[in-house]
């Protein structure tokens, strides 16, 4: 089953630039997050947040974590930057309520990959 959540996954990620963003998604954790920082404005903490919320959410291989963190701060990129354009800012509990946002617009769009988060 899980296995077929990756296929869907190369299959429901493709856009324009999708190919041309994978070669990052192997770099080290420095290296990526210094990529992410420069195209989205997002700090670490708020990178390592979302990372963390995403793995919690049980997506635990790395590419495929990576591919969710680049679709949600492409997700969230225009609204935040237009608002505060120096770097992408939640507030206080703002980034959980985006987290969910993102996986709760699975039923409208193509940008996140249908997983069940993990019963505890």
């Amino acid at each position: 089953m899980q296995n077929n959540n990756h296929l869907r996954l190369f299959e429901e990620v493709k856009k324009e630039n999708f190919f041309e963003t994978s070669k990052y998604l192997n770099l080290p954790d420095l290296q990526f997050f210094n990529w992410c920082n420069r195209q989205y404005q997002v700090n670490r903490g708020v990178y390592n947040t979302i990372d963390q919320w995403f793995y919690e959410y049980g997506i635990v291989n790395i590419h495929f974590r990576r591919i969710q963190i680049l679709a949600f701060l492409d997700f969230v990129k225009d609204d935040m930057l237009e608002k505060q354009p120096k770097f992408i800012r939640f507030g206080h509990g703002g980034l959980s309520k985006r987290l969910n946002e993102f996986m709760n617009d699975f039923g409208q769009s193509n940008n996140v990959i249908p997983l069940k988060k993990p019963s505890k």
